[in-house]
């Protein structure tokens, strides 16, 4: 159940609400929308408690009281009718200008990290991607630097203004990880890690939550619920491609998902190209056929030298594909009523 609050209505108004909420047994959590809030009712509905929305409908400033059968409450637009615009630094996700993240898949070296930040800036991204601590299929292979790759991440934030995005693994690291990353990404392999989730919840940064490709839509906005529930509504959601019986690329990107939780969520929902296709050169198509549906930003991988990466070079753009890119993103996203700001 939410309870719908008339535009402008006064805290007081807002408060009483809640309190009345709570004396009928539920946890109440507050929506901030742009126009007006939204209070969402959380705990066990019974027969009983359903009559209590004639009694909600009654209150001061109460617009209306609606209730909600899918079994994600907080990211429902339902609870939520307005999209939700997620504030990292000087970008807005969600917004008309769309989020463009790129770098490579791993910090590698204090000049590698700092080329390409500066790289990717200069071809129009705004936002820095790197992986300081890295989830490997391989034990073998590099795992990233650590806390190394998170000071590393900071000067090259230092020297191009760009926020930064950075993958958390443990929750042994969250605190580290919040000391240097504007934003804290959950891989797809901890899409369902739910007490890494709770603990992301509390830290108080925006989340992009990758997609795992093997599961549904509805698992993904499940899992955003974990987030959510701690108090942490700045959540962007990452569809990064599904396991299919096709194996001509790594997975298979679902554009379908992106429309698909556009109409049942309104948390932002970005595209990773990179890791749906394992291979650069399907990369920009797959990149402009999500900002087509509708998506409010890609991530992109991108490496100097792609043959010398430690991690995931066959999937990522040189600076100057990257660059070509932008500009047919640009092209795109004007066709569909959004902007992608290049320089100069």
């Amino acid at each position: 159940m939410v309870i719908i609050m008339q535009a402008g209505a006064p805290e007081a108004e807002v408060e009483a609400v809640i309190q009345a909420v709570e004396k009928a047994g539920f946890r109440p959590f507050v929506n901030p929308g742009v126009e007006r809030k939204v209070i969402a009712l959380l705990g066990k509905m019974d027969a009983e408690k359903a009559e209590l929305v004639d009694h909600f409908s009654a209150l001061p400033g109460v617009e209306r009281v609606q209730l909600i059968s899918e079994p994600y409450k907080l990211a429902s637009r339902r609870s939520h009718p307005e999209p939700s615009l997620v504030e990292v630094g000087p970008v807005t996700i969600g917004g008309t200008q769309l989020a463009v993240i790129a770098g490579p898949c791993s910090v590698e070296n204090r000049d590698q990290m700092v080329d390409t930040a500066i790289a990717v800036r200069n071809a129009g991204a705004n936002l820095l991607r790197g992986g300081a601590f890295k989830p490997r299929t391989s034990p073998y292979s590099f795992q990233g630097l650590g806390v190394e790759g998170l000071e590393i991440l900071a000067e090259a934030r230092r020297i191009t203004g760009l926020p930064i995005v950075t993958e958390v693994l443990h929750p042994g690291d969250l605190d580290a990880i919040s000391q240097y990353a504007d934003v804290i990404q959950i891989g797809a392999r901890n899409m369902q890690n739910f007490r890494l989730l709770q603990d992301v919840g509390t830290a108080g940064k925006p989340v992009i939550l990758k997609r795992n490709p093997g599961c549904r839509v509805r698992d993904l906005l499940m899992a955003s619920e974990y987030i959510m529930l701690e108090g942490n509504t700045n959540v962007v959601l990452c569809e990064r491609g599904i396991t299919t019986f096709e194996d001509a690329t790594r997975y298979t990107m679902d554009v379908n998902a992106i429309p698909v939780i556009k109409r049942l969520s309104h948390l932002p929902v970005i595209a990773d190209p990179s890791h749906a296709a394992g291979d650069w050169r399907y990369v920009s198509a797959i990149a402009l056929s999500a900002i087509a549906a509708g998506a409010d930003g890609i991530m992109v991988e991108v490496h100097l030298d792609p043959s010398m990466a430690l991690s995931d070079g066959p999937q990522s753009l040189r600076p100057d594909k990257f660059s070509e890119l932008m500009r047919a993103a640009a092209q795109v996203a004007a066709a569909v009523g959004r902007e992608v700001v290049l320089p100069g």
